[in-house]
């Protein structure tokens, strides 16, 4: 087993993915005495939690992204490669990228993950997830055309295909993305169109478990499902979409299948881990799960080499209490800084403790004024649990200037109702116009 953290300084550690894992990991490390890489295909941290916000017109891509070689430009041991890894050699302790090979003592592999389909991949290009800039954009468009595309239409179902949004996942983004189409239909467009009448938009949103928000207390999930209702979106749980063909959503509610057209359908109901998990897999031994995260040991190393590690939602760490820590960036921040203290630690020959998650609590926006909040003993709902989670994402943005952009956004968007980014891009901006040839078996609820 290759093991160099006793070699002569400097050590050199090489981070892969710029995430919370791998950026609280180069931001812990900042005055220790090792060398540090990070490589990153993109040249920017993207703060992820607020990326469905900037889907529905609240924030642009720049409100939410911060440039990684600004975030570490005091962290002087620090250099930043823009590029892709496309494999790695764990004996010989190196990283191989397109053009380079990088070497290391200790990598730590932060490369998250992406939506998962379930093996209907197909369905990808009707039904767009929602993890980076390009799949926010791509959302952004749908739904505003598809508003533009109903102003347009003359045929009434036609037109009511247009203004159904059908988002599957009953999770924190699949909440926070139907409460959001749910605002813009219902308040902030209302004025804005002369032949129709944006109150009647159908927003329908699928969960295939028995509650939304799962990893909240059941009477927290059951206040989220309320609210959602009296913002105007018709929420279906025990609910498992078996198909999606173009505009045609196909839904099992027990023994009853139903189909609705949408031109706008949206996914949010499952990850599986980046293809760097096969690949550590295949070169280390490393186990992975069903989703291909890794399995780590209790300091978040793979089994049979303690000087890799992996963190964030690449990682299936459960040696807390046996659950599985769930793909959130409190969870990735923790197990970076957790990472760069047994570096540390390693170097000085001091043994380490196993990796303990602090839960703080979890929470979710449903709308303006409606969030839940579970922080154990202590539950929101309501506008106190709005102003916290306002507060809280306010505080983990990464620099300062988008803080600061950040709250004149959202202060102007709660004084007027308005969302200044709503601009429609791409090669495909007409799209909606285009006839919509099949006719929904079911009417919309």
């Amino acid at each position: 087993m290759p093991n160099s953290l006793n070699n002569q300084k400097p050590h050199e550690v090489v981070v892969i993915g710029g995430g919370f894992g791998g950026l609280y990991t180069a931001k812990s490390l900042r005055k220790a005495n090792v060398n540090v890489t990070l490589i990153d295909k993109r040249n920017f941290h993207l703060f992820q939690p607020l990326l469905y916000q900037v889907a529905t017109g609240t924030l642009s891509p720049g409100d939410i992204s911060s440039p990684l070689r600004s975030v570490l430009s005091k962290s002087k041991n620090t250099k930043v490669l823009l590029g892709e890894v496309n494999d790695i050699d764990p004996d010989a302790q190196q990283v191989m990228m397109a053009d380079k090979f990088v070497p290391y003592d200790t990598l730590v592999v932060a490369t998250g993950a992406k939506h998962s389909y379930f093996g209907n991949d197909d369905w990808q290009k009707s039904a767009p997830g929602l993890k980076t800039v390009e799949d926010a954009i791509e959302i952004r468009r749908r739904i505003f055309s598809a508003f533009e595309a109903a102003e347009r239409e003359t045929d009434p179902a036609k037109r009511r295909a247009l203004l159904t949004f059908v988002v599957v996942g009953g999770g924190p983004t699949g909440v926070e993305l139907s409460g959001a189409i749910a605002e813009l239909a219902y308040k902030t467009l209302e004025e804005d169109f002369r032949n129709i009448d944006t109150s009647e938009t159908t927003i329908l949103l699928l969960q295939g478990g028995e509650r939304i928000l799962p990893f909240l207390a059941p009477e927290l999930s059951q206040a989220a499902a309320k609210s959602l209702e009296e913002f105007g979106v018709s929420v279906h749980t025990k609910t498992r979409v078996t198909n999606i063909d173009h505009d045609i959503v196909t839904f099992k509610q027990g023994d009853e299948v139903q189909e609705i057209t949408s031109k706008t359908i949206l996914w949010a109901a499952g990850i599986q881990a980046s293809p760097m998990g096969r690949i550590l897999a295949k070169r280390t031994g490393a186990e992975c799960d069903r989703a291909g995260r890794v399995i780590v040991e209790p300091d978040l190393s793979i089994k049979e080499y303690k000087n890799i590690f992996v963190v964030g939602d690449l990682a299936n760490f459960s040696h807390n209490d046996g659950k599985t820590l769930p793909g959130v960036a409190p969870v990735a921040t923790q197990e970076g800084e957790y990472v760069a203290k047994v570096i540390q630690k390693r170097m000085r020959g001091k043994t380490v403790e196993p990796f303990k998650y602090n839960d703080y609590g979890n929470l979710a926006m449903i709308g303006q004024n409606a969030a839940v909040v579970d922080l154990g003993p202590v539950k929101l709902k309501g506008f106190f649990a709005w102003v916290f989670w306002l507060l809280i994402h306010i505080y983990f943005l990464i620099e300062f200037d988008s803080k600061l952009l950040v709250m004149i956004q959202w202060a102007w968007s709660y004084m007027t109702r308005k969302r200044g980014s709503r601009l429609i891009t791409g090669k495909e901006s007409l799209s909606f116009a285009k006839v919509i040839t099949h006719q929904p078996k079911m009417e919309n609820s």
